[in-house]
């Protein structure tokens, strides 16, 4: 049988599904990343065809940039997706899927905007900007 990844938003709300394994997991150290979660970003890549949303309802989608947004949850506040305008896959952050997700961080990017009050030390690739 195929494995497939699940994960939702904290109050439950928002929850999505893909038979797609999800890309390697980004940790994202960008102004706007931090400020939305409080530290950096991680999130993985999945294809938007296989990925199935319930809930949608529920989710919001906020267009942080010109060429991107993301989506939360607007009952708990839950950051869930982060998606290039016209892209054929979605971010979705690595905290929300449920365990055991089998990710793990393959590099970090946006290095230069890092926060002051942290260090990156954990021997993986870091690249200044999208990497």
């Amino acid at each position: 049988m195929d494995r497939e990844y699940t994960g939702g938003c904290a109050c439950g709300a928002v929850r999505f599904r893909s038979r797609n394994k999800p890309g390697p997991v980004v940790a994202c150290h960008c102004s706007q990343c931090r400020r939305q979660t409080g530290l950096y970003f991680t999130s993985a890549d999945v294809p938007l065809d296989g990925l199935v949303i319930d809930g949608r309802e529920t989710l919001h989608w906020y267009q942080s940039s010109e060429a991107a947004e993301r989506g939360f949850c607007r009952n708990c506040g839950s950051a869930l997706f982060w998606q290039r305008i016209g892209s054929d896959a979605v971010s979705i952050l690595a905290g929300a899927f449920d365990k055991p997700s089998d990710l793990a961080i393959g590099y970090h990017i946006y290095c230069a905007d890092k926060g002051d009050f942290y260090e990156i030390n954990d021997g993986l690739p870091q690249y200044p900007g999208a990497g």
